[in-house]
């Protein structure tokens, strides 16, 4: 890729997010793909981006992109990474993974067969305040973690009449909330505070007689999830997500240790929301907020928010994975890994009873 790299976009509902985050790069989006050929047309002109597909396998073998972003529903992106892989392309791929362990797995070891970068889209590890905490985190700010909460609030389907997507199927989402939201969730305890070692779950349909697109079938994925979460290092962690939540629109993560604490909350009803906010408490004393420098992107457009302030760090990783050859993080191991954990919460879920993550030291 001497010149700027190609890139191509499959699935344009929050894939829309992806191309300001690749064009603020210096990347050339040259293709798009999503089953509604108007609305990617829509989209595709306001980007400036020539050419427009409906079928993803069409996109990867007649544009030929040296990058392709993958942000369909999860049951896709098994079969789209692969054939990326075998194409030559490099993948950022939209989270969950994939629709299990095995699969998440299976793609990771496509990417080093074929020696592309892969990197999994856990963004929001990416905001000004996330970053900072981690940094604090590793300096020791709270010394031993003793416990940790992580909330992430939402309320887009609080409403019974709201219309339902893919994401409430099962066959096509793997998981509900958790995956909206909860795998993110997932990803920065792994990130921040080390391995999950064993989770006991509890999870809700909000609405049983809603159904899923297409009809004949009624909504089976979760809108609410809770999570005991047990570290390998010994510390719980509890872990709420919800996506019908009124009033609430926000996402926290607050770690205790014992020689302090650090507070992070990000409110996506504030202004400026996107740096998030960080409060750090030392010994006893009261926590006190956490100066951290903030980004501006330039646009008052939700998505191009995100693709420009959290999307557009993990892609400057990406390149430059590609050009050193070393492998970035978040990758497509951590995906699989996330995975894992959410395969034995659904297990949790299902028996009622405490489920050792495999592949983590006891």
């Amino acid at each position: 890729m001497a010149n700027a790299p190609t890139i191509g976009v499959i699935g344009l509902g929050f894939g829309r997010a992806h191309i300001p985050a690749f064009q603020a790069n210096g990347c050339q989006v040259v293709a798009v793909c999503q089953r509604d050929e108007a609305s990617a047309r829509k989209i595709a002109d306001r980007y400036g981006v020539p050419y427009v597909f409906t079928r993803w396998e069409d996109l990867l073998d007649r544009a030929k992109p040296d990058i392709v972003a993958i942000a369909t529903p999860p049951s896709l992106h098994h079969a789209i990474a692969r054939r990326a892989f075998a194409n030559g392309a490099h993948v950022l791929c939209e989270k969950p993974l994939a629709m299990d362990r095995r699969e998440g797995e299976q793609m990771a070891e496509a990417a080093s067969r074929a020696r592309r970068i892969a990197m999994t889209n856990f963004n929001w590890r990416f905001t000004p305040a996330m970053q900072r905490l981690h940094r604090m985190l590793e300096d020791g700010a709270a010394g031993r973690v003793l416990h940790a909460s992580v909330r992430w609030f939402g309320g887009r389907w609080a409403d019974e009449s709201a219309a339902p997507t893919w994401r409430m199927d099962r066959a096509q989402a793997g998981v509900g909330a958790l995956g909206d939201v909860g795998v993110h969730e997932i990803d920065l305890v792994r990130w921040n505070l080390g391995e999950i070692r064993r989770v006991l779950a509890h999870t809700a349909v909000a609405y049983p007689s809603r159904g899923v697109p297409g009809g004949g079938k009624v909504a089976d994925t979760d809108d609410v999830a809770t999570i005991v979460a047990e570290l390998a290092s010994g510390a719980v962690v509890t872990i709420q997500a919800s996506r019908v939540t009124r009033g609430a629109n926000d996402h926290t993560f607050e770690v205790y240790g014992s020689h302090g604490a650090l507070l992070y909350r990000l409110d996506r009803d504030r202004p400026a929301w996107w740096n998030a906010e960080l409060r750090a408490a030392t010994g006893m004393a009261a926590a006190e907020p956490v100066d951290v420098p903030g980004v501006e992107p330039g646009t008052t457009d939700g998505m191009e928010i995100i693709g420009k302030t959290m999307i557009g760090p993990l892609v400057a990783r990406l390149l430059t994975a590609i050009r050193t050859g070393e492998t970035p993080s978040p990758s497509l191991t951590d995906g699989a890994r996330v995975q894992a954990v959410l395969d034995a919460v659904l297990e949790s879920a299902a028996r009622g009873a405490w489920v050792t993550v495999p592949g983590v030291a006891a």
